[in-house]
């Protein structure tokens, strides 16, 4: 069974909390990770791409493991995400560890496994965990956590089948 996003949550008073937004965060920091992020969406090689994400941004990502062309990693607080090892993140996918809303801001790690195949155009939400060799179907929009070995899909995404563990 999926269980529930893991996030922090942070009041505000008076305008919206993403009006709010450099308050609650350095713009510098922000503009330095949206020119990385921007650069490493392009970058065909996957090699300094992932040198990029861990240097640049502090993420933790695994060995082989690829991120696919167009995929947008949290502009706000990209050192939430951890990628395990031999992990495909497809295209156009998006990893959100924020979520501002008008009285409140949110904030989540986003902890995706090992051997994890995530499909292009999906969307991860904060707090989300992934387990190890988990599908996730492309177009589809995590809101839970998925249970290593299932393959999830939709919006919001669901379990279509849980594989054995064995023969991994």
């Amino acid at each position: 069974m999926m269980e529930m996003r893991k996030t922090e949550r942070f009041p505000v008073h008076g305008s919206n909390a993403l009006w709010q937004l450099y308050q609650t965060i350095p713009f510098w920091k922000v503009f330095w990770n949206t020119l990385i992020i921007l650069i490493a969406r392009y970058v065909p090689f996957l090699s300094m791409k992932r040198w990029l994400y861990r240097t640049c941004l502090r993420m933790e990502i695994g060995e082989q493991t690829a991120v696919a062309l167009m995929a947008t990693m949290d502009v706000l607080y990209p050192e939430k995400i951890r990628i395990g090892k031999n992990t495909i993140i497809g295209y156009n996918t998006t990893i959100l560890t924020h979520e501002y809303l008008i009285h409140e801001y949110r904030l989540g790690d986003v902890v995706i496994g090992d051997h994890v195949m995530i499909g292009a155009n999906s969307t991860i939400l904060p707090g989300v965990t992934i387990g190890d060799y988990a599908m996730v179907g492309a177009g589809s929009v995590v809101t839970k956590d998925v249970p290593p070995h299932a393959l999830v899909a939709g919006n919001p995404a669901r379990i279509i089948r849980e594989r054995a563990t064995e023969g991994t």
